[in-house]
């Protein structure tokens, strides 16, 4: 073989391995897509005939002491005491992620341990420093809505 040949297959290898590379580094530098859980009750926020809001969940789907996310909406609802009813941000205080469950008094945002209760939003484990941001809602006999 010819050093041109051997010389202009060895540039071509090298530019493919290079941009295989940096195609690679690409995906890796995308930021991942926050998680979310699956919603309860399939309600929706959607506004009703007569201006009403849909009902975000049901009293009975809210656990005393724990929650429920609705993911489509970005709300936690949480019941921290029999009949109490409060609503949260689903975004995380630290970096953004969607929390994704609720268990023990808590709501649990799965990306770096940040834990929150389900009285006020406030951290109360992980790196998150601020309280979830608090979402007004009314109970109208065993429905929930966003106020």
């Amino acid at each position: 073989m010819s050093p041109l040949l051997n010389r202009r297959s060895m540039l071509a290898g090298t530019c493919a391995a290079g941009c295989a590379a940096l195609a690679g580094c690409a995906t890796y530098s995308a930021a991942p897509e926050p998680q979310t859980a699956p919603q309860a009750g399939g309600a929706t926020a959607a506004p009703q005939p007569g201006g009403a809001a849909a009902p975000l969940v049901r009293t009975a789907e809210v656990p005393v002491g724990g929650g429920v996310i609705l993911a489509a909406q970005q709300v936690v609802v949480t019941q921290p005491t029999a009949g109490l009813f409060k609503a949260f941000s689903t975004t995380c205080t630290h970096q953004g992620c969607a929390v994704t469950s609720v268990a023990d008094g808590q709501i649990v945002c799965p990306c770096h341990g940040s834990y929150f209760s389900v009285t006020d939003g406030a951290p109360t484990e992980g790196p998150a420093k601020k309280p979830l941001p608090e979402k007004a809602v009314t109970v109208s006999g065993d429905a929930v809505t966003l106020a």
